[in-house]
């Protein structure tokens, strides 16, 4: 079990089941949202308990981002016709346990740095 929060403590958050599909996502939203790159894992929504009034923000058609109202953290993920959910590994309170598994949307990458770990890409 997995427990995080947003920076100013509104949002916590327990994970429950195994995650899985850690990445790096360097999307262009992904990049605005967070300010770099967004390292995110994913599991079936139901094993992901909530408490605060998270903003649901949809950039999209294809999926809603889930934020703190009060601090502006970028706590989850959700496509709109999966029942996954993805959050996001730097908000967890204390080690994960997870190992980053691969890159996505690379081709979107910003150009002031370089992917060199040796993990998948998708483009």
């Amino acid at each position: 079990m997995m427990k995080g929060s947003c920076a100013c403590g509104t949002i916590a958050f327990t994970v429950s089941g195994e995650p899985i599909g850690a990445s790096c996502c360097h999307c262009s939203q992904c990049r605005k949202m967070s300010g770099h790159v967004w390292s995110s894992a994913y599991l079936p929504a139901t094993q992901i308990e909530i408490t605060g009034p998270v903003k649901w923000v949809s950039l999209s058609a294809q999926a809603k981002r889930g934020i703190c109202p009060e601090c502006g953290a970028f706590l989850f993920w959700k496509a709109h016709d999966e029942e996954t959910m993805s959050f996001a590994l730097g908000a967890i309170d204390g080690d994960t346990g997870l190992t980053l598994e691969k890159h996505i949307f690379t081709a979107m990458k910003g150009d002031y740095y370089a992917l060199s770990d040796g993990l998948p890409q998708k483009d």
